[in-house]
Formats: structure tokens, C-alpha cells, sequence
């Protein structure tokens, strides 16, 4: 006869839920699965499918009972990595909206705000076809599956246990949220000098000739010089852009360190 005692069953209920907690955390605060275009459902199928895969090669969990005060701060603490995991992987596409940002300024487009239905929130046009441009290039770069690898990967880096994270983890994120900055301006960096550009020649077509209206002249100019350097710079763009998604993997598994 088969008799299952009270711990088999706790440590049944431990191998799913931990890396559960993690993984649904992930999906929760990651990019493209946590809009709000993917239903509620989606995303916990998702999750408890993804679990059910990766379980049987995850290494030993620690013999810790699911329901007492040290299962539930492992718990916790594994739905912090996956938010904190999560949140790396969202600081990437940031870097994509500051530059569209940056750009849509020097173009004279910032007034020009567009009401994304997935964000729920305002977003100016050139941010928001910089990073649809940017979305479309993570999907065909099977970004997503690049992800789940790392998230995969990273019950060996940092794996489940009761050790707390380390003092430098958050550090980590705040690193990365500085390197954003530079990441999107560099980004943007070909249209906004091509548009400095123009606008200095305007300024010195305006001192040389003042009866001409600078203000009639020179915002379609402004415009046209933005979208045309915009159109040239996109065949451009794939590099740094898949550069600026291995920074993200990297701060995926770099984020948590745990205490030695």
C-alpha cells in the first residue's frame, strides 16, 4: 500500500508554489505581459504552465514547511526577485521612450501626445512609434523566449533558500535606471544632432535675411528634417537596440545578489 506522509506533500507543494511565485511576479511586472491587453487568465496559464515545465530540472528546494513563517518569507522573498527581475526587464523599454522623447522635443512634436490603451496613460506619437519599432525587433529577435530562459536560468544563479538578498541588490536596479538615461539619449542622438543642426541653419538664414518669418519656415522644416533623419537612422538602430536588450538580460540575473 502507498501511504504519503505529511511531508512528501510539503515538499510537493514547495517544489510548484516558490518557483510559481517567482515566475507569476515576472510575468506581472514584465514587459508586453504585463499590459493590460493580455487578460488576467493569460497570464496565470502562462505562469502555471511555465512552472509545470522547468520543476523537474530546478535544484533541491529547502526543506522548509509551506505554511509556517520561514515558507512564507522564502515565499516573499522569491516574489521580490521576480518583481525586481521583472522591473529590470521594464527599465530597458524606458530607455526606448526617453529617446522617442528627446526627439519628438527637438522636433517640435512634444505637444503631440497619443493615448495608449495598453498604458492607460498619455504618450507623445514619436515615443510611441519608437518603441513599437523597438517591441516588433524584440519579438522577431525571439526576445520573449530570451527572457523566459533567463528567468529559467536564474533558479541556478539565485537559487530558492531562505538566505536573504543581498545589501546591493536594489543597487543594481538603480544602476541600471542611470545607464537607461545614457542609453536613450544615445538612442536619439542621430536625429537630435541632425535637427541642432537645422535649427542652426535656420538661425543663421534668419540673420542673414530678417524680413523672412522663422516661425511660418522654419516648424515645417523642423519637421521634415526630424522625419526624414528618423526614416535614415532606423536602418541603423537593430545594433544598439539589441545591445540595450542584453543589458536588460544581464541585470535580470545581476539584480539579485545574495548575502555570502
Amino acid at each position: 500500500m502507498i501511504s504519503i506522509g505529511s511531508a512528501q506533500i510539503d515538499a510537493w507543494i514547495a517544489a510548484f508554489v516558490y518557483p510559481l511565485a517567482r515566475i507569476m511576479a515576472f510575468i506581472a511586472a514584465a514587459p508586453l505581459w504585463s499590459t493590460a491587453g493580455i487578460p488576467r487568465q493569460t497570464r496565470l496559464i502562462l505562469g502555471m504552465a511555465i512552472t509545470v515545465a522547468i520543476v523537474p530540472v530546478l535544484p533541491e528546494m529547502p526543506k522548509v514547511e509551506p505554511a509556517s513563517l520561514s515558507g512564507l518569507w522564502i515565499m516573499f522573498q522569491q516574489m521580490l526577485i521576480g518583481i525586481g527581475m521583472g522591473f529590470a526587464a521594464r527599465i530597458v523599454f524606458t530607455a526606448f521612450d526617453l529617446a522617442g522623447e528627446f526627439i519628438g522635443f527637438q522636433m517640435g512634436l512634444g505637444f503631440a501626445t497619443f493615448y495608449d490603451p495598453l498604458r492607460g496613460s498619455q504618450t507623445p506619437v514619436i515615443a510611441e512609434f519608437i518603441g513599437l519599432v523597438a517591441l516588433l525587433l524584440f519579438l522577431s529577435m525571439n526576445g520573449h523566449l530570451l527572457y523566459f530562459a533567463t528567468l529559467a536560468q536564474s533558479f541556478s544563479a539565485i537559487p530558492i533558500s531562505i538566505t536573504p538578498l543581498g545589501v546591493n541588490s536594489w543597487l543594481n536596479l538603480a544602476e541600471l535606471g542611470g545607464k537607461i538615461f545614457s542609453a536613450g539619449l544615445l538612442l536619439s542622438l542621430p536625429v537630435v544632432v541632425a535637427l541642432m543642426i537645422t535649427n542652426i541653419a535656420l538661425a543663421v538664414l534668419t540673420r542673414a535675411a530678417p524680413q523672412l518669418n522663422i516661425f511660418a519656415l522654419g516648424f515645417p522644416l523642423t519637421l521634415i528634417g526630424g522625419f526624414f533623419a528618423l526614416a535614415i537612422s532606423l536602418n541603423y538602430l537593430a545594433s544598439p537596440i539589441q545591445a540595450v536588450f542584453e543589458m536588460g538580460l544581464s541585470a535580470m540575473l545581476g539584480f539579485a545578489v545574495p548575502t555570502r
